[in-house]
């Protein structure tokens, strides 16, 4: 959805926004600085890269989550112990700053998981300097199967579903590791998916047990096809993201249903921030949103992590081909089956990792959201919007839009000594409100809707 959101403003001035009914404020286009240091990003994706990584995937014939776990050169084991050998490389060339670990637990779950199976999820952490507990997660499954979801043994190569995402997540932790970040990022390729979506499932248990206070979770799973059934879509792809929250209180469900939210849940502000990525830094590449959690009936590894309360999105291609998703190798009827490396695209593929590699720097140089967005003006013509300080914020950008709009529409920036503003003449019944936090240098964070509903980190016990 081609729009624009961002009101980046550099320290020394600010720009007022276009308030005026049923217009979409422009905003500042992002300072030149940010925008050269996320194209140098952009710039460093490289298709041959993830050619390579996906050609290794599919080597391993299958990676079924129930097949060899020992074998060096089939299986999941095979690959997973791969993918991590990579992780190492990468970080022996910048210096030791990746942590490499195995997150794993012991799966009973019938029928798909009939006896005790290992389920190891490779992954690779490396640590914010000045604000290590925000963490951001990209994660894409390493496992694969064929028309029979027990299948163990045939060959599975799931070029696109799910090597396509892993791949996505290979590439940017190879270009981001380079760098240094406040915030924490997370690299991971998770097992279990095509199993009952165990391994984000044991990854969120483990960010829990961590402690991590989660950002954002980028879940790719099927990224690397523009060929569908019924089109062929190179220039844009799918963010799915829910409403509300898979987790709400029944305090929040209440307060939600009083004054609004239900298209507010942080995973859904999450959406919009990559759809403004695009929209600012990518010209041949558009974000299509879709307001569900995941495809229709269908689920995948961002499901667990709004379970356990992380604002989590899913990046899918826009075009899927279904002959080539959970089928047996095989030609019937003249229609060729399987998930194999000739249907990945990876100009395409290169896109939608670019798209994650900037989304997660932005998100990895912003400041914090507004811990709490409050809003109040009950009877009155003018609405007052307040918020705690994000520590790191130059200043705030206060947005507001129509109740009935996907996107945010107006905007006016605050200097970062105030945590409040009055919006004159902007009557609270008619609109919904959030902040985001701005740094010195321009990077911004997600829009934080006012209210518990829309918070992406847990409030702290009053």
């Amino acid at each position: 959805m081609k729009v624009w959101m961002f009101a980046v403003v550099a320290a020394a001035g600010l720009f007022a926004a276009c308030a005026s009914t049923g217009q979409r404020a422009a905003g500042a286009a992002p300072p030149e600085a940010v925008k050269q240091a996320l194209a140098a990003i952009s710039a460093e994706v490289s298709p041959a890269g993830l050619r390579g990584y996906i050609e290794k995937m599919v080597s391993f014939g299958t990676r079924h989550s129930l097949s060899d776990q020992v074998s060096d050169v089939r299986g999941i084991g095979a690959a997973r112990r791969w993918v991590e050998s990579e992780f190492r490389k990468m970080s022996a060339d910048c210096g030791g700053c990746l942590e490499v670990v195995t997150v794993q637990d012991t799966i009973t779950s019938p029928p798909r998981v009939p006896s005790p199976t290992v389920i190891a999820n490779a992954v690779a952490i490396k640590r914010g300097t000045t604000d290590p507990n925000r963490v951001i997660i990209i994660q894409g499954h390493l496992d694969s199967r064929v028309s029979d979801p027990m299948n163990a043994t045939a060959d599975a190569p799931g070029a696109n579903d799910d090597a396509s995402g892993v791949a996505a997540v290979m590439e940017t932790a190879r270009i981001l590791s380079k760098q240094t970040f406040g915030a924490t990022l997370v690299f991971a390729a998770l097992s279990g998916e095509e199993q009952g979506l165990h391994g984000g499932r044991i990854l969120a248990n483990y960010a829990k047990a961590q402690g991590w206070e989660v950002l954002a979770v980028l879940n790719n799973d099927i990224v690397g096809n523009s060929h569908g059934l019924a089109a062929t879509v190179e220039d844009r792809v799918r963010i799915f993201s829910e409403g509300v929250r898979s987790n709400e209180a029944e305090a929040i469900a209440a307060a939600r249903r009083s004054v609004g939210g239900e298209v507010d849940a942080p995973s859904r502000n999450l959406a919009r921030y990559m759809d403004v990525i695009a929209e600012q830094h990518m010209d041949d590449f558009d974000v299509s949103m879709v307001y569900r959690r995941d495809r229709f009936g269908r689920g995948g590894d961002q499901v667990p992590m709004v379970e356990a309360g992380f604002p989590a999105v899913r990046v899918t291609e826009a075009a899927e081909h279904y002959h080539r998703q959970h089928q047996d190798l095989r030609t019937e009827n003249g229609i060729v089956y399987g998930d194999t490396i000739d249907g990945v695209d990876f100009a395409y593929l290169a896109r939608v990792t670019r798209l994650n590699a900037m989304t997660m720097a932005a998100l990895a140089s912003a400041p914090r959201p507004p811990l709490e967005v409050r809003v109040d003006g009950a009877v009155s013509a003018d609405t007052k919007v307040s918020w705690t300080a994000s520590v790191g914020a130059a200043n705030y950008v206060v947005w507001w839009r129509e109740t009935t709009s996907p996107v945010w529409q107006h905007s006016v920036v605050v200097p970062g000594a105030e945590t409040g503003t009055t919006l004159a003449g902007v009557v609270i019944d008619d609109w919904f409100f959030g902040v985001q936090a701005v740094s010195a240098d321009g990077y911004t964070s997600p829009v934080q809707f006012a209210g518990l509903v829309g918070a992406f980190f847990p409030l702290p016990a009053k």
